[in-house]
């Protein structure tokens, strides 16, 4: 330690002390994630249902499943509106399946969605795609 340094005062030598600034940032770190946990945790599942040309299929259903310790289990279903959008809501798992079919229009493929926290709320970046039975 040099001179200049050990006249400063203690306390200002232990808060520029390296050890304290990664508790720190650890710190503020770890409460900003939790802050957006808060803000993102309402279980809300949105996203759109097209058919294999790219069109948004209404009254369509679409089924949500939850993980359940070794299986997964219907939690829900949702029509779609006439823009092929859905929103499912009270999501409470970390891991979901969707699913959509329509009668006449097909059905579409078990779509795996895992997140990062439970009840996290997510919007779809692709949608389901019907094709046809």
């Amino acid at each position: 330690m040099t001179r200049g340094e050990l006249e400063r005062p203690l306390g200002r030598r232990l808060l520029l002390n390296r050890f304290v600034a990664v508790l720190a940032a650890l710190a503020a770190g770890t409460g900003l994630w939790n802050l957006y946990v808060a803000l993102h945790d309402h279980g809300m599942v949105a996203g759109r249902v097209v058919d294999a040309r790219g069109q948004p299929v209404a009254g369509a259903t679409v089924v949500l499943w939850v993980l359940n310790f070794t299986t997964f289990v219907e939690k829900a279903r949702v029509a779609t509106d006439a823009d092929g959008r859905f929103v499912l809501i009270n999501s409470d798992s970390h891991h979901i399946l969707l699913s959509a079919e329509k009668p006449g229009a097909g059905r579409s493929t078990r779509m795996d969605v895992r997140l990062y926290f439970r009840a996290q709320d997510i919007e779809l970046d692709a949608p389901l795609v019907l094709r046809g039975t």
